[in-house]
């Protein structure tokens, strides 16, 4: 049994493993967009997600340890330009991984992996606009709050008016009745 063995080896040596992720993560970050195996693509978003996070804090130590990860200037330089501006309020979930059908020689799953924020397909025109801060937790906005508030404020208040001018109105019948 395979328990707590999260690691895909993909049928390769360590090293050869490291420099196949290495190099894909090289391409997705310099394309947006590569195509490989469902497995590969698995892997390859466990290998690049810590490093499109890393990227978010643009310091010279998270610049160094992410081209230790990387080792090619060009892409660490397109990481930390363009990338970082794009995810800076993403809270994680940096690439989407769609599936394109199997291949043709080896009936192998394939599938199209990408980076979120740069697919202009699934992002509308409102959202591309309005930049809004994404939290985990979900919680009332304040504007709602008040506008309820406010309703139901306005709903007492005249229940009340409504109270007090049946009231006026027994009171006039009554001295009406004395005189």
């Amino acid at each position: 049994m395979r328990h707590n063995k999260k690691i895909n080896h993909l049928g390769r040596t360590s090293s050869h493993r490291k420099a196949m992720l290495a190099n894909m993560a090289i391409s997705l970050i310099e394309h947006k967009r590569i195509s490989t195996t469902l497995q590969k693509a698995k892997a390859l978003r466990m290998y690049v997600e810590p490093i499109l996070n890393k990227a978010k804090e643009d310091s010279t130590h998270s610049r160094r340890i992410v081209f230790s990860i990387l080792q090619s200037k060009d892409a660490v330089t397109e990481l930390f330009r363009d990338v970082s501006k794009k995810i800076a309020d993403r809270p994680g979930g940096y690439t989407r991984i769609l599936k394109t059908g199997n291949r043709l020689g080896d009936n192998a799953d394939m599938c199209i992996i990408e980076l979120v924020d740069y697919n202009d397909t699934y992002i509308s025109d409102d959202a591309k606009n309005v930049k809004k801060k994404r939290t985990r937790r979900t919680t009332k906005k304040a504007s709602e709050t008040t506008t309820e508030t406010i309703e139901k404020e306005t709903k007492t208040v005249a229940k009340e008016k409504s109270v007090e001018k049946s009231n006026d109105e027994v009171q006039n019948e009554n001295t009406e009745d004395n005189k």
